[in-house]
């Protein structure tokens, strides 16, 4: 029988320090469900400053768009102070770099597409047409131009090779 009582004893005070642990985790469990609360609405308040940064930068692509060139320069300097204030709450890297990581809309991969420039190129003397992001287009043209351009190109080569050859006798 004295077993049977040591026992029921140490299984007594084994309950009253299980109640104390079960306590403590119960602390734990409100301190974990505490933090994720406070992250939450963290996170919600980041997403509303956000929200209103972007309403205020269209309000003012609106305002700069429905202003003509001929306001004056005191309306224009306002806008600037404003666009200051604005990007003061946001790096200007953080804004450049977020943009650069976004995926191009199809609009404007269509607007640097459309983008057709003529490039010299030093090497040939030649006029080539580049298009958007790289791409070499041909350009038709008539045979008494195509015959200007070629010696045109031709004499840009020749100056081109002189220049290289007297740079390197120079050194």
């Amino acid at each position: 029988m004295d077993k049977k009582k040591s026992k029921r004893r140490r299984s007594s005070s084994e309950d009253s320090s299980s109640s104390s642990s079960s306590d403590s985790s119960r602390e734990k469990k409100k301190l974990r469900k505490l933090k994720k609360k406070l992250k939450k609405e963290q996170k919600k308040t980041e997403k509303a400053l956000k929200k209103k940064l972007k309403e205020e930068k269209r309000k003012l692509k609106k305002k700069r768009r429905s202003t003509s060139e001929s306001c004056s320069r005191d309306a224009t300097d306002l806008g600037e102070k404003e666009k200051d204030n604005n990007s003061a709450d946001i790096p200007l890297e953080l804004m450049e770099k977020s943009k650069a990581m976004a995926p191009m809309t199809k609009e404007e991969w269509e607007k640097r597409q459309s983008v057709v420039r003529r490039v010299l190129d030093e090497e040939s003397g030649r006029y080539r047409l580049i298009k958007g992001d790289g791409e070499v287009l041909e350009e038709i043209v008539s045979r008494d131009r195509h015959k200007q351009i070629n010696r045109q190109a031709t004499q840009a080569d020749g100056a081109f090779f002189q220049s290289q050859t007297v740079e390197k006798k120079r050194l």
